[in-house]
């Protein structure tokens, strides 16, 4: 791939930006050497206003994702893309969660370029098990282990059961949630 390209899918700038940053010199190897449009170079080998460039495709985030932030590109409000760098919303192809988790929960999130590894993991062909744990604001009846366990739950304004998962009491208000598929909220 050209190294005007690739530094544009990359998001640090567009084609035209990254010629104009290669003409100021911007653009170098790493023994300082100006990197002209046609160089092959290889990736981990360029630096741009001498920092390494960002990941090839196929990276893959993990992120602590803080309360009161959506894993959406399109929702209103604090989205967890706010917390990556700007040049990370324009990368090609796009950046995107593994999965989601709601404004109201924090934890482990993945973000990846890698259209093939998103798929194996959320694909509900793939099987892939989504562990949560959870701290209750009352304690447990007692019940909802054989609940989840039975594939009979039903979610609100939903018309499919939810596939049997796992719940697993941790105490009376803390609990571990097995599930084995994806559906909002």
């Amino acid at each position: 791939m050209r190294l005007v390209k690739l530094i544009a899918n990359l998001g640090y700038g567009s084609r035209k930006e990254i010629q104009t940053a290669i003409k100021h010199g911007w653009v170098t190897d790493r023994d300082g050497n100006t990197l002209k449009a046609d160089a092959k170079t290889a990736h981990d080998d360029i630096l741009f206003d001498d920092e390494p460039l960002d990941p090839a495709v196929g990276m893959v985030i993990l992120m602590n994702k803080p309360l009161g932030y959506t894993c959406s590109t399109k929702d209103q409000g604090k989205l967890v893309y706010d917390l990556l760098p700007d040049r990370y919303r324009v990368r090609k192809p796009a950046l995107s969660t593994i999965g989601r988790l709601d404004k109201e929960t924090s934890g482990a999130l993945l973000f990846t370029d890698d259209g093939d590894l998103l798929h194996r993991v959320i694909s509900p062909k793939a099987d892939v098990p989504k562990i949560y744990e959870a701290a209750l604001d009352r304690p447990l009846n007692g019940s909802e282990a054989a609940l989840f366990a039975s594939g009979e739950m039903m979610l609100e304004n939903e018309h499919k059961p939810l596939k049997p998962a796992e719940l697993e009491v941790l105490s009376d208000t803390h609990v571990r949630l097995t599930l084995h598929e994806g559906r909002y909220h």
